[in-house]
């Protein structure tokens, strides 16, 4: 990293000690104890910018010179309500960045009119940063400190590596644990949804301990229920856990609770089922620690009457009553709750706590499952997409995560296909990878025959946990459809399942209905049709790795097949946005449609336009014996685009995962020895030609992103491959050596895409006399 060189600032010679700076600790300008010189005498930029700030009236200032510096963390938080907000703001997540110039470490808080370079992933941990304004902004929460808010900012490319030795200017920047610049909170939130727990306040170490019952008076369950409304003090009770929900968390700028968090346990004894509920402060301290199966001794809870719309997964054992009368509530206080944690060598049989029941099925039970049935699997992870994002609500800033997984068990030549939301697990969610022994439990059948023939997968239910390692000595291992996969998995050899394996790219899962009144009775939305200039609104709007389904009206103008060897040109997050901000010229457009037919200068083409259900008819249609064939028209004639050869058809061999990527392979060999050939079909309507010089604008969305290419899985780059389909990091990991490029593994399909050019039914366009408006179609 470049800084600038200068002479030592005056003060004592050992590098990086503290001291209290009192001059500095005035209102308004960043102090505590700071670290005043670097090492080897290098000046610090982030020195010399506090001076100037010191030294400015207006408490903010344009550096005298912009030095690069590295991003190492992206933080976000919810910011409160502010005693001078008199209007209640929705919620406001902010982020905290810490940055360094070669010399120190400062965390900044970035100003939310710059949040959007988070929202698209332009502002991320690992590249290099111009900070072009900054100001500082007074913690009221702090004594004495100040904060540095970044205003204006260049994000640069992706640096190779950034040294993590160098320490903070401020050593209370470094407290444990960590807090957040502004607001009241304790804690930093995960960076792309509100579920997995981020950060140090999240304690692992509670360990089972041998417990005294000699003075301990228990309670059943069953007789709880009948007297908690009569009672002040409440005996403890002696439950196993049976379910445990994923986090909630339910903060609000104008709700005070530092730690709002909530999470479910079902939990029993011999008499009955019950749901308990952890709250705020007590989820850090004890969540990370509780799994299924554990027993517990709960002492001074509370108890309350359930809430009447929350629905209670399936008791584990149907003999034991399901109690949803009341609710066992534990806090940090009102009463301070006492969680002992009893080790199973200590449990009697005289207890009578049931045991855990799983419902594992295998993919060849799964056809005749019904929807909505709740079951476990247990397979070997075949197919690991990329991690995605989808809104919770319109108009909000809270997203779900999931990632499209595919479990082989050997029972069937179809995978399940598992839609895995995030579980509250993220050291388990962002560690999965093809060729892993994968258990998930709570799993909820889905069927939707009426819109989508056969479509048939699994889905995370609030209860489902996920496993991928410490199998041995787990609960479920006894069970005889968890030994019939381990036996399965002895008997395979390991080039039998490499070979089809797949990780990342984009995967367009449940398919779209056949026709478009079956789609339309699928979308709960007021407006249904997006106009095509809406589209650009639509697309601006996406956050990083959002997920979203438009349908659009228009008229097909023009196709055009780009092989795969074409299909990985890819551009940054920030071109990208600076493309899609500008309108193309008519000029523009003619230039690049002129490149376009010199290209097919030679080629007749039939001038009707075609309709998408056409295209989407012979696209889907085609026999898997004959070469892949582009309609293009009503009367036309078909062009061939020759296709490559799968390795396990060349072979000879049946794939025995036939995912997606396989089917569309399988459904596109022939011709190998053309298959190298590199073409580039193309084929335009009449109305294109009339129009396209004369469009006000014309969108263009064709970018292949390589983490949208699914790619052939190694299991030696795994490290890499599994880092590349996860989101960004919220805090930067130094690579191991020089990582490779994602373009440089192998597409998992041959085939390459197809941009379509679609023209709206009202289309803008200018002649020589004036702007006329025209409708088509």
């Amino acid at each position: 990293m470049s800084g600038e060189l200068g002479q030592p600032q005056a003060g004592p010679s050992h590098a990086g000690l503290d001291f209290p700076n009192p001059e500095r600790n005035r209102a308004g300008v960043p102090g505590g104890v700071i670290r005043r010189a670097g090492a080897h005498g290098r000046r610090s930029w982030i020195q010399k910018v506090l001076e100037q700030i010191t030294d400015s009236p207006l408490q903010w200032v344009t550096p005298s010179e912009v030095v690069p510096v590295a991003v190492l963390a992206v933080q976000r938080y919810l910011l409160e309500d502010e005693p001078r907000d008199t209007i209640p703001k929705p919620p406001l997540y902010c982020y905290d960045v810490t940055i360094s110039d070669g010399v120190y470490q400062e965390k900044c808080y970035l100003d939310p009119s710059l949040n959007f370079l988070v929202y698209k992933n332009i502002l991320k941990v690992g590249i290099e940063m111009k900070i072009s304004r900054v100001s500082c902004l007074y913690n009221e929460k702090r004594l004495g400190q100040g904060i540095l808010c970044i205003d204006n900012v260049h994000c640069g490319e992706t640096l190779e590596a950034i040294s993590l030795e160098t320490p903070f200017r401020n050593s209370a920047h470094e407290e444990v644990p960590e807090r957040p610049l502004r607001g009241g909170k304790s804690h930093y939130l995960a960076l792309w949804n509100n579920e997995d727990p981020y950060g140090d306040i999240w304690l692992t170490n509670k360990q089972p301990e041998e417990h005294n019952f000699n003075n301990t008076k228990i309670i059943s369950l069953s007789h709880l229920e009948m007297t908690w409304a009569n009672r002040r003090n409440f005996p403890a009770l002696l439950v196993r856990i049976l379910h445990k929900s994923k986090l909630r968390y339910y903060g609000k700028p104008d709700k005070k609770m530092i730690e709002p968090y909530q999470t479910f346990l079902e939990v029993a004894d011999s008499s009955g089922t019950v749901s308990v509920i952890m709250w705020n402060a007590l989820c850090p301290e004890w969540y990370k620690s509780l799994r299924v199966g554990l027993v517990l001794l709960l002492q001074d809870y509370s108890v309350k009457k359930s809430y009447p719309f929350r629905m209670q997964p399936l008791p584990v054992d149907p003999q034991i009553k399901l109690i949803s009368t009341m609710e066992i509530c534990l806090n940090l206080r009102d009463p301070p709750t006492n969680i002992i944690i009893i080790p199973e060598k200590q449990v009697k049989p005289e207890w009578r706590l049931p045991k855990l029941n799983h419902r594992f099925i295998t993919r060849s039970e799964l056809d005749d499952m019904p929807e909505n049935h709740i079951c476990d699997v247990i397979g070997i992870l075949v197919f690991v997409g990329r991690v995605q994002r989808s809104k919770k609500k319109e108009n909000r800033e809270d997203f779900w995560s999931y990632r499209w997984i595919h479990i082989a068990d050997g029972t069937s030549e179809q995978p399940f296909i598992v839609e895995l939301f995030s579980t509250s697990q993220p050291e388990i969610f962002e560690n999965i990878y093809p060729m892993t022994y994968f258990v998930c439990t709570q799993l909820k059948v889905v069927r939707n025959d009426t819109q989508v023939p056969k479509l048939l997968y699994l889905t995370t239910t609030n209860e489902s946990r996920v496993f991928i390692t410490g199998h041995r000595g787990q609960p479920y291992t006894n069970d005889t459809k968890v030994k019939n996969f381990i036996h399965w998995i002895k008997t395979r050899t390991d080039s039998e399942e490499v070979k089809n394996t797949v990780i990342g790219g984009y995967y367009p899962y449940p398919p779209v209905p056949e026709t478009f009144s079956k789609y339309s009775s699928s979308v709960k939305v007021e407006s249904l049709l997006t106009a095509i200039s809406e589209v650009r609104k639509e697309i601006e709007d996406l956050q990083y790795r959002e997920q979203k389904r438009i349908a659009i009206q228009g008229i097909i103008t023009v196709i055009k097949y780009i092989p795969h060897a074409s299909a990985t040109e890819s551009a940054s997050a920030s071109e990208t946005l600076r493309n899609a901000n500008r309108p193309s010229t008519s000029q523009a457009a003619r230039r690049e449609n002129q490149s376009q037919e010199r290209d097919n200068n030679k080629r007749h083409q039939d001038d009707d336009p075609v309709s998408s259900q056409c295209f989407q008819t012979a696209y889907t249609s085609l026999s898997p014996t004959k070469k892949k064939r582009i309609l293009q028209g009503p009367y036309a004639k078909l062009v061939p685009v020759p296709q490559p050869e799968t390795s396990a058809q060349t072979k000879g061999n049946k794939p025995d995962m036939p995912s997606i990527f396989q089917r569309r392979e399988i459904a596109s060999t022939s011709t190998a020895g053309k298959a190298r050939k590199t073409i580039s079909d193309r084929w335009e309507s009449q109305l294109w030609r009339e129009k396209k010089f004369g469009l006000i604008d014309h969108l263009h969305y064709s970018h292949v992103y390589p983490e949208s290419i699914p790619r052939k899985f190694i299991f030696e780059q795994r490290k890499f491959l599994t880092e590349q389909f996860n989101s960004q990091p919220a805090k930067y990991i130094p690579p191991e050596g020089r990582p490779p490029n994602l373009d440089d593994f192998k597409s998992a399909r041959s085939l390459g895409h197809f941009e379509v050019t679609i023209l709206g039914l009202k289309v803008v366009y200018r002649d020589k006399n004036s702007e006329k408006e025209v409708t088509d179609g």
